[in-house]
């Protein structure tokens, strides 16, 4: 007999608190037991194993061919010890014998059944959090720090454990064990990989997707729960600034009013559970030129050129909003870009003026020159390529910010693109007043 009194109760139990099927634990048991068996008895012999529900344990049988002369003691059994089993036995028969003197199965074999019982119980439990989590895979749980693993986060679910991997959480906020969180259901996963990163995880969560923003607004906006307004795109830059496009499908009903909430309730609920991310919440318009301009505000915007087949735009600001609408690093056209999925490319009307003038397009040319110096010696009257050759070197080295040999090999690159000028007075004359010129047109500022 293989078994306790106790294991029709240990039975019930782990079913309880594990969520496991009873038929799938007994049969791993089953198994466990046979392989135990065989393990100590060989491998040759028809072993049979069947839990009892009356007894409450487990009972192996072992089969053997009723002969006349025995040869194989392990396969067969003579008819005479045969029918002090069971005195129907006949030839030929296949005699069932309850093996009661196994119940010390050996380290080994005890050790390999315990294995089997981990492994299938693993397995069975795998499957009830797929099951129990499947439905709920793109939603907001919530849950307890647990524990951290070089730099990831393990997040009690109640149930089952869940990964919040370093990736996924948002930089500037940390935690301590203990502390309650949301996060994003990113992914359920059935069949867990056993080598990597992830390996025994099955939930992995995320707090720094565009969908956990998204989901956020949904818990605390009824009109978007109730389909009235829909968020069209989001894109984030998790911990500082995030801008999220809206749109109302009835016209009295403001989309972004409804984010905002009654004097900014419910954007700062989501702003709070975010460490603080900076939220713009953009008006969604099918026109792309005017859905730059709501998605880079609060900057001003000019004018907007469109390439479609290329998906980008050029878009002209004031000389005072560029920075404004770049953003600081580059955030504020960088997360709009994203929304859009298109290529913004911004620039202040001065260098957008400029870029007409086909000798200032000589000086972006010359290899070594960027927008930014083009701007500083076309403002200085330094207005073509021609002109920047044949200057004065120590003159140049301080607009370039360049040492001398640099200031050399650069003016030998502009000579490649025109002659150098020849430094006569009518021609220094027409330099000065290119750059006075210059210098109303930018009176403003350059870029």
């Amino acid at each position: 007999m293989v078994g306790t009194e106790n294991l029709k109760r240990i039975v019930d139990q782990i079913c309880r608190d594990k969520g496991i099927d009873r038929a799938l634990l007994i049969d791993a048991i089953e198994e466990a037991v046979r392989s135990a068996v065989r393990k100590k008895f060989g491998n040759r012999r028809e072993i049979e194993v069947q839990f009892s529900e009356d007894l409450g344990e487990v009972e192996v049988f072992q089969y053997r061919t009723v002969v006349d002369e025995v040869y194989d003691e392990e396969t067969e059994i003579s008819l005479e010890e045969a029918r002090r089993l069971d005195p129907e036995a006949e030839l030929d028969d296949d005699l069932g014998e309850k093996l009661d003197n196994i119940a010390d199965l050996g380290r080994i074999a005890a050790q390999s059944a315990k294995q089997v019982i981990i492994h299938r119980m693993r397995d069975a439990e795998r499957d009830v959090i797929f099951d129990m989590y499947r439905d709920r895979e793109g939603s907001i749980v919530n849950g307890i720090v647990q524990r951290f693993e070089r730099g990831d986060m393990i997040i009690n679910l109640g149930r089952t454990d869940a990964i919040l991997p370093r990736e996924g959480q948002i930089p500037k906020r940390s935690y301590k064990q203990g502390d309650r969180i949301r996060a994003y259901l990113q992914e359920v996963r059935r069949e867990v990989r056993e080598s990597g990163k992830f390996r025994d995880a099955q939930l992995i969560l995320s707090r720094t997707c565009n969908e956990f923003l998204i989901k956020l607004f949904e818990m605390e906006v009824p009109e978007i729960a109730e389909g009235i307004v829909k968020i069209m795109g989001a894109s984030r830059e998790p911990g500082f600034r995030a801008k999220i496009a809206v749109s109302s499908i009835e016209s009295d009903v403001d989309p972004v009013g409804a984010c905002v909430g009654l004097k900014g309730s419910r954007v700062q609920n989501v702003v709070q559970e975010l460490q603080g991310e900076r939220i713009d919440i953009v008006p969604w318009s099918p026109d792309p030129a005017k859905y730059v301009y709501n998605a880079l505000a609060p900057a001003e915007v000019s004018m907007v050129v469109i390439e479609d087949e290329r998906k980008t735009m050029l878009v002209v600001v004031p000389d005072d909003q560029l920075s404004l609408a770049i953003g600081r690093q580059g955030q504020n056209v960088r997360l709009a870009s994203r929304l859009l999925n298109w290529k913004i490319d911004v620039k202040s009307e001065t260098r957008y003026t400029n870029l007409e003038n086909a000798s200032y397009r000589s000086l972006l040319e010359v290899e070594g020159v960027d927008e930014g110096l083009a701007d500083r010696l076309f403002a200085a009257g330094i207005a073509s390529a021609g002109l920047l050759a044949g200057m004065e070197t120590e003159k140049l080295m301080a607009l370039a910010r360049l040492d001398e040999e640099k200031t050399k090999a650069l003016q030998e690159k502009a000579a490649l693109v025109q002659p150098p000028e020849a430094p006569e007075a009518p021609a220094a004359a027409a330099g000065e007043d290119a750059g006075a010129d210059a210098a109303e047109t930018s009176e403003d500022g350059p870029a």
